[in-house]
């Protein structure tokens, strides 16, 4: 489903100054200056209404986050979540994933976070899944061995494309849920969509990737 056009979408987002980067290509091997420390920088892409992305910087306050959005008018609801909550840790840039190398770089990443993909069911679509080979490719280019890519989603067929993906690019998998809410993991915090399919009794996915190295 679309996403409706915002009313006021481009007023809304300046009004939440510092938090959004209008031009991500300036800070590329520079977010450390942008955010005035040495901490690991996680990303997340696709963050939707900002839930995963504020409830992660308030939890850990010593990490620095990027939420990456394509569609302005997502993003803005983000924004404005994150925005009362004064979080000095989060960022927000308007970009797609394919430019990644534009905006960081060698190594500059930590962690890439991965939530509710679009899953791109048709076939002929499979390489617009940000798990296929060609995104796999990019983040490479900004971890380093040992960094790792969390993944999460509702759709099984995904999570086994995924699976696949990882495994034939050299990136070793541990703790694979096929029901994460039922699992012993603690350290999750929820995305919008989440929230919704565990309340109508979907089990969520999710596997964690690390990048082995060259």
């Amino acid at each position: 489903m679309r996403m409706r056009k915002k009313k006021n979408c481009g007023v809304r987002l300046e009004r939440s100054g510092s938090m959004w980067i209008r031009e991500p290509e300036l800070l590329k091997g520079k977010w450390s200056e942008e955010f005035g420390n040495e901490n690991p920088i996680h990303i997340e892409i696709g963050c939707g209404k900002g839930n995963f992305i504020c409830g992660m910087a308030e939890k850990y306050p010593d990490i620095n986050f990027v939420a990456i959005e394509v569609v302005p008018d997502v993003m803005v609801i983000a924004m404005e979540k994150a925005e009362p909550r004064q979080l000095k840790n989060v960022r927000f840039i308007i970009a797609d994933a394919a430019l990644l190398c534009d905006y960081f770089g060698q190594y500059e990443i930590n962690r890439i976070y991965l939530n509710f993909s679009d899953p791109w069911k048709k076939k002929k679509q499979a390489k617009r899944r940000l798990t296929h080979k060609n995104f796999l490719d990019i983040y490479k280019k900004l971890l380093k061995e040992g960094d790792m890519i969390w993944f999460k989603t509702d759709n099984r067929k995904l999570f086994e494309f995924s699976l696949n993906s990882f495994a034939e690019n050299d990136l070793k998998m541990s703790e694979i849920s096929l029901d994460l809410h039922n699992s012993d993991f603690e350290d999750n915090v929820m995305t919008e969509y989440e929230e919704r399919f565990s309340n109508e009794g979907m089990p969520i996915y999710r596997v964690c990737a690390t990048y082995m190295g060259k």
